[in-house]
This record gives structure tokens, sequence and C-alpha cells, in this order.
């Protein structure tokens, strides 16, 4: 892999992750940019304790226009882009309309590939694998930032879900504090050390592993299953069999491992409702350790895959119980979704 950094022209900072080392990226966006000048505000919710962006410029983002004007594309043909390059493999860079900005943490635009109509599920586990060393990249550099407590590495697709682009794209975000979520995951995984001197995370994978009947995938570095108490109607989560932290913190094989198993989890995901329905969507969420949380050690990197689709033709919305009370109510049994899973493999 050959990283070359770069500046847009209004200092934001892009990135090429190119798979050949004689690939040279000297392109300059001649685009008339006004430097950046933004400072999204973080507020604490005194009730909950959580933390919430504050972020109004967003509402003037670039909104699902068509694909002769991706600002994802390569810049060509006389119409200038995000990207000034022509033609590239995997770029990242700062988003001109970030949720976290300077002290307030950073966010990231990953680009799969510079071909619009492609989608992650359709890489090669080459190209999935120069991903994977992006975001692998992308974590160890973020962590050096004294502001950022947390590095969350997630894909949005599909208008059901909210995306605004629809070029294969993924964000990463550095996250000034620890997520909710995550610090509800510590304090189990704290709860669980004290009652029985275990780790919970690797508890989890061995009760899925052993109970065998919402296991998708069981691969020699990666498990894949639905979670006993699944929120989604479909919804996958992958371990590496050795627990680490963090993206940083994979071995060589599970690292090679890893492309083929999750482009396999993504096709799945698509053929699970057949062919008369749209390409799915989903959401797939990175779960790292924060970097100074108490428990970071005892944390397992594993990622979250689920969509909204609960069937043909209809949705999961997240109404009453579950936007009002964060409690989930799901319509399809975890064992059916995972045998419904196991069903779509490729053949």
């Amino acid at each position: 892999m050959k990283k070359t950094s770069t500046r847009l022209a209004d200092g934001r900072e892009l990135l090429y992750y190119d798979s050949r080392d004689d690939s040279v990226r000297d392109a300059v966006d001649r685009r008339p940019l006004d430097p950046v000048a933004i400072t999204p505000e973080i507020r604490r919710d005194p009730l909950l304790g959580d933390s919430v962006a504050i972020a109004a410029h967003r509402q003037n983002r670039t909104y699902q226009p068509p694909a002769g004007e991706c600002p994802l594309c390569p810049s060509r043909d006389g119409r200038l882009s995000e990207i000034p390059a022509a033609d590239y493999d995997v770029v990242v860079f700062e988003n001109r309309f970030p949720s976290l900005a300077g002290d307030s943490g950073r966010c990231e635009v990953v680009c799969f590939t510079s071909d619009h109509h492609a989608s992650f599920a359709d890489l090669g586990e080459e190209q999935a694998a120069l991903v994977l060393a992006a975001w692998t990249d992308r974590t160890a550099e973020l962590a050096e930032l004294p502001q950022v407590e947390q590095i969350f590495c997630f894909e949005n697709r599909g208008a059901e879900i909210g995306v605004t682009l629809g070029h294969p794209h993924g964000q990463i975000y550095a996250y000034p504090f620890v997520s909710p979520r995550t610090a509800l995951m510590l304090r189990s995984a704290a709860d669980h050390r004290r009652r029985t001197g275990r780790n919970l995370f690797d508890d989890v994978v061995a009760r899925e592993l052993s109970a065998a009947e919402r296991v998708v995938i069981a691969a020699d570095h990666w498990v894949a299953f639905v979670p006993y108490a699944a929120r989604w109607p479909y919804e996958i989560h992958l371990y590496p069999r050795l627990r680490v932290p963090d993206l940083r913190g994979l071995g060589e094989a599970a690292r090679a491992e890893l492309p083929g198993v999750y482009l396999e989890l993504l096709r799945r995901f698509d053929r699970v409702f057949g062919d008369a329905e749209p390409p799915t969507p989903y959401i797939s969420a990175w779960h790292q350790a924060p970097y100074r949380a108490a428990g970071r050690d005892g944390f397992a990197l594993h990622l979250e895959l689920f969509t909204v689709r609960r069937t043909p033709g209809k949705l999961k919305f997240l109404a009453g119980s579950e936007s009002g009370m964060s409690v989930f109510i799901n319509d399809v049994p975890p064992e059916t979704a995972a045998r419904r899973l196991r069903e779509a493999a490729s053949v």
C-alpha cells in the first residue's frame, strides 16, 4: 500500500491509498473554495449524561445529486470534485460538512472505489483489503490527536438509512468523548468481570459458538453470528477469534481473512430478500476500544452489521418504544434471521 497526503483548496487534508507503490498523486484541487471555518458544538445532556453534537452548517450539505454531479467521483472532463485525481483506488478526506471538527474531534469520508455505481459488496478482496488498511491507518493516526477518545469507522448504505450521496463510501468519526453505547459495554464488561472473573466479550462469543443456532459464519479467525438479543430484524456481529481492542491489534492471519468474510456477509445481506428487492440498506459499524478509558484492555473489537428492512417491502421504524424509551422490539427471531442468512450463502 502507498499512502499520499495532500491538501484540498480550502485546506482540508486528503489522502490517497493505492495498491501500487509507483502511483503518482500530484493533481491539484482547482476549485475556488474558501478556507474552512466550522465550529460544531458539543453539548452534554444533564439527564442522561450523553454528549450531543450541534452542527447547523450540515443543513447545507450536498443532498442526493445526480451521478454526473457526484462530489465523490474523480475529477474528469472539466468537472471538479472533492477528489482532484482523474482516478483513484481508495481516498480519505476531511468532511466538508463535519459533525465534529477542531477541539470537538474530526470527521472523515472514506471513498471505497472510484466506480460510482459499485457497492462495497462488489469489490474484490484486494480492494476490500485496501479499505481495511485505510481504516487501520486512520485509526492509528487519529488516535494520536490529543482531543480524540474513540475512533468509529462506519458505512451507511441506502436512501432508507438517510444516505445523502449514492457513491460507495463510509465515514470515520474521531470522538472527543467515549460514545454512550461503548460506555454501556464497558460497564457491562466490568460488572461481568467482578461477578465471574472472566471477560464478557469472550463469554459472548463462546456461548454463540456453543449454541451454534445463531452462527452465520465460523471461519478460522473470525466468527459471525446473530446476537441472542438482536435489536434489528437482520443483525450480525463479527468478532475475531483472538480478542484485540481495535483494528491496529489484528494479526496478519486475521487481517488476511477479514476481506473475504466481510464481503460474504455483505453479499448475503443483498441476497436474503431476493432479487425482486433493491439492494439491502444497512449500517456497518466497527466498535473499537476508547484510548484512555478504564477497561480498554478487556474490550473486543467487533463489527455490527444490520439492516432496517424487516421483510420484503417493509422497514423497521424506530417508533415510540425504541425512540422514546430505547426499548427495541424485534419482529424476527434471531434464530430465524441466522438461518435465512446461512441459506443466503454464496454457491
